[in-house]
């Protein structure tokens, strides 16, 4: 937080019509479409990167997701955006066996379900979609390592204080990131406890959640006739799902780690031990993978608090608290997946929520 006696105090950088706090895809979906409006508007981010949660990684020729990795039939809003963007997807590759790992560490072909056929990926990776949506904003209209640390309140206008001391003065905010995250901001007037508490209590959406991704040169299950879907209740990696790209150049298993976050930290050992577990479910030129990515978001401070460190067992129901509605009528509005209704979670959530404020925002 900044101190009293600084703030508000630097230099203003801006006058906005619209502020849109953070840069993951409901807020670059806002943006892009008051750009198409012709609208105000200024898009700020804490991160060196746009797309939040959505991460991709490149290696050789291929991309990997390390945040969200897929989306469904029945979402249109991220099926036409990325028609829009003239993005392509792909099927989940499902075909083959499944394998299942029990808690005395015994595998077992043929158990289980693929939990993630019938869901598509994006080619390249869903960083291409966050990335094709910044280009389409710009420079002027986009911030990065911009943190908002406080908002003030006069009535007939907001003033934005940033971490670095300058400010920016907006007619309305929106805070497009996960609820939780919105309450470290600096609420001038101060929000009320039960307003707070509100927006502590909405689990934000994978925070507590550590990935792995294996890269192979080939596809050693594919090659032994089975999916790469498999659960375990015995080593670090409890759900596992192929992870190639739509080219043959990436091979690759992605997995959910099941530790707790205090067990994650010893990198080495949980690399010993994912590498291990691998060789077991998929054999033992498995357990040598070309490369082995970790990405741990419970330790993002941009992404988790420490009350998302507790394991999620089943989708929360999303929507923006009644506490936190109308908090600063017409100046103050919140978007983010988290808020979203019907597909809150998902990134059809986050485009849901942009959607809904932005129904408020125009003229």
């Amino acid at each position: 937080r900044v101190s009293k006696k600084t703030r508000f105090l630097k230099q203003k950088v801006a006058d906005v019509k619209t502020l849109i706090v953070g840069g993951g895809l409901s807020g670059l979906a806002l943006a892009e479409a008051l750009e198409r409006d012709g609208q105000d508007y200024l898009l700020v981010e804490a991160r060196k990167r746009f797309g939040g949660r959505i991460k991709s990684t490149a290696h050789k020729a291929a991309a990997y997701d390390l945040g969200p990795a897929w989306f469904w039939p029945g979402q249109p809003r991220i099926a036409a955006l990325i028609k829009r963007l003239n993005l392509h997807r792909f099927d989940q590759f499902s075909k083959g066996q499944l394998v299942y790992e029990s808690e005395q560490g015994q595998v077992q072909h043929g158990r289980g379900f693929a939990s993630m056929a019938g869901s598509w990926r994006l080619i390249g990776g869903l960083g291409q979609l966050t990335e094709a949506l910044a280009a389409q904003l710009p420079d002027g209209r986009k911030r990065l390592g911009a943190k908002v640390v406080a908002l003030l309140w006069q009535g007939q206008t907001v003033t934005a204080q940033f971490e670095d001391g300058t400010r920016v003065q907006a007619d309305r905010v929106v805070i497009a990131m996960p609820p939780r995250l919105a309450a470290h901001i600096q609420f001038e007037p101060a929000l009320t406890s039960a307003m707070m508490a509100a927006l502590q209590a909405v689990p934000t959406w994978m925070a507590g959640q550590a990935k792995a991704i294996a890269i192979y040169d080939r596809p050693l299950w594919r090659d032994a006739g089975l999916s790469g879907d498999a659960s375990s209740r015995y080593g670090p990696l409890v759900e596992i799902h192929d992870a190639s790209a739509v080219f043959e150049e990436g091979y690759a298993l992605f997995g959910f780690i099941g530790w707790g976050l205090n067990d994650r930290r010893d990198q080495s050992k949980l690399r010993h031990h994912i590498c291990a577990q691998l060789g077991r479910l998929f054999g033992a030129e498995a357990a040598t993978p070309q490369k082995l990515i970790l990405k741990d978001w419970a330790d993002d401070p941009l992404t988790a608090t420490p009350a998302d460190q507790a394991p999620m067992y089943a989708h929360p129901t999303y929507g923006l608290p009644a506490e936190a509605q109308d908090l600063w009528p017409g100046a103050l509005f919140f978007a983010g997946s988290e808020t979203a209704t019907e597909f809150g979670g998902y990134l059809e959530g986050a485009l849901e929520a942009s959607e809904a404020v932005l129904k408020i925002l125009k003229p």
